[in-house]
């Protein structure tokens, strides 16, 4: 029998106006928890556009507040990066009066998790976006060996990529060396192809969405598990044990 939404946890979802992508965090998330969303004005994706996303966090956090939830995920990766998660944190706090998570730290906690201090970045971002974010990591103990991606400069330009062009993007890296790919952003299509891609790379995939929706459950005390979508949601992700397709191990 299904048990319906909110019935084991109802999280507030702080998400980009312009974004397309909102529905992945839901799709992945286990039966019973159940994501409310409130669109936060964000139309392009500069470091100028992520640093204005956080200015409206506050007024928009008070609306999920509204809906009775007991935990706000902010969910945009560059943004909580830019502006500073603390900060993020204290003022949802402060507007809505119960904890909040941000998509940055999420991505760094299944990073420390999985043990992973190499990866290859790929993104839909500007290339400020990307040097800012390969700094962000180095700052946290994670080098960025490898970089790949489809830059976009609004939002709604990086949700119409299809999931297979991900699948492509990683194809054409160089992974010799590195622990985990790192596919940067909660407004691309990547879930439907995240067992696809671990499959062919042989190595754990991190992305935002996924890994925010790991890190809500953790704070939640909720089993941190979701089927079909990947290494870090699966049962056994501490061996991370990973089938690999190809015998080459290096270009997948």
């Amino acid at each position: 029998m299904s048990q319906g939404f909110g019935t084991r946890a109802r999280v507030g979802h702080l998400y980009p106006s312009g974004g397309l992508c909102d529905y992945e965090i839901q799709m992945m998330a286990p039966e019973g928890v159940q994501f409310v969303t409130t669109r936060v004005p964000f139309r392009r994706t500069g470091v100028a556009d992520d640093l204005r996303f956080a200015e409206h966090v506050g007024a928009q956090s008070e609306l999920l507040a509204d809906a009775a939830v007991e935990l706000v995920a902010v969910n945009c990766t560059a943004a909580t990066m830019l502006a500073g998660p603390e900060r993020i944190r204290e003022v949802v706090a402060e507007h809505a009066g119960v904890p909040a998570v941000t998509t940055i730290e999420a991505v760094l906690g299944a990073l420390e998790h999985l043990d992973v201090r190499r990866v290859a970045l790929v993104t839909p971002y500007l290339p400020e976006v990307v040097e800012a974010e390969s700094a962000y990591l180095a700052d946290h103990g994670v080098d960025v060996v490898e970089v790949g991606g489809r830059p976009c400069g609004t939002p709604v330009e990086q949700g119409e990529i299809p999931p297979q062009a991900w699948v492509d993007t990683v194809a054409g890296l160089w992974l010799d060396g590195v622990d985990a790919v790192l596919l940067s952003c909660a407004g691309v299509q990547v879930a439907p192809v995240i067992d696809e891609i671990e499959r062919r790379t042989g190595r754990p995939l991190v992305t935002s969405n996924q890994a925010l929706l790991w890190w809500v459950l953790r704070a939640l005390g909720l089993p941190e598990e979701a089927p079909g979508y990947g290494t870090l949601l699966s049962r056994d992700a501490e061996r991370r044990s990973l089938t690999v397709e190809s015998e080459d191990d290096h270009h997948v």
